[in-house]
């Protein structure tokens, strides 16, 4: 935590075993213990726990939808702890505490709330929306006196992946930077597909083939990144949601096989007895069970 010469420490570890108390102090405290003696959490960083971020705050989505209290609130635990580890590691670094970030959250929440603790009078919400969105606007002015420039690109949308690749085209398109039809997008995608495929072929063999072992695994990942990009580009030309398309597609294969375990089931048989032969017949019969019904 801060100390009076207002270095950064990290929490001390908890020593012993810990107890569940419902105090951030022993929360901190656990957390700190984590990273010196848990060999999963000694070995991540900031960027190694960003999927995760993601991922907890989708699954806190899902549990408030289904509402169920149990589930709720170890969703919001699983959120907090991605709060908790990150401030960690930042204290660890030198950087921050979590006492800087509550403050920095306890700032900007009075800072944008003049209707509630000045003498500002705001009837409704949609006036309440009006004066945040200038508060953020003054704010962006600080930001840029602080030498951070505002770039065109600056308000995309925070999401996932596929939602900000839409919005960053979306916007880039505002601006001028795009196709006029959608055929230059599909010709780009076939483009970014060849390039993936490139980086995948052994090329020391005479008859190429893919061949992962031999591909340069972080070249791959940013061919497959540019052909995810080009898709998306794809379905905004279509006036298609990126993000819903893949759910769909998410939604389409949980129940085709769900369809596989329950046809494998009702012949006494288990997922693992089954083969990719037996397992792909179910699949077109899934296929087939879902234009009948």
């Amino acid at each position: 935590m801060n100390t009076l010469d207002n270095k950064i420490t990290a929490p001390a570890p908890v020593q012993g075993t810990p107890e569940a108390t419902g105090q951030l102090n022993d929360l901190l405290a656990l957390m700190a213990r984590l990273r010196v003696d848990c060999p999963w959490d000694k070995k991540q960083s900031n960027h190694s726990l960003i999927p995760y971020a993601i991922e907890e705050s989708y699954e806190l989505g899902e549990a408030v939808q289904g509402d169920d209290d149990e589930d709720i609130k170890g969703e919001l635990g699983d959120v907090l702890l991605q709060v908790v580890f990150h401030c960690q590691m930042y204290a660890e670094q030198g950087r921050f505490d979590m006492s800087d970030v509550i403050t920095t959250l306890q700032e900007k929440l009075i800072r944008r709330h003049p209707h509630v603790f000045e003498a500002e009078t705001l009837t409704d919400d949609a006036a309440v929306k009006v004066r945040w969105d200038e508060i953020k606007a003054e704010e962006q002015q600080a930001r840029e006196a602080r030498g951070k420039p505002k770039r065109h690109l600056d308000n995309t949308k925070a999401g996932s992946a596929l939602m900000q690749a839409q919005d960053v085209q979306k916007q880039a398109s505002k601006l001028g930077f795009d196709w006029k039809g959608i055929a230059g997008a599909v010709d780009k995608l076939d483009e970014e597909i060849a390039e993936l495929k490139n980086e995948l072929t052994d090329k020391s063999k005479e008859a190429a083939k893919y061949d992962i072992s031999k591909a340069n695994i972080r070249e791959v990942e940013k061919e497959l990144g540019d052909c995810m990009f080009a898709l998306v580009n794809v379905a905004r030309k279509l006036n298609l949601d990126a993000e819903t398309a893949t759910l769909t597609c998410v939604h389409k294969f949980k129940s085709r096989f769900g369809y596989i375990e329950a046809q494998l089931d009702a012949a006494g048989k288990l997922l693992e007895d089954s083969d990719i032969t037996e397992m792909d017949a179910l699949w077109e019969a899934a296929k087939q069970h879902e234009r009948s019904s």
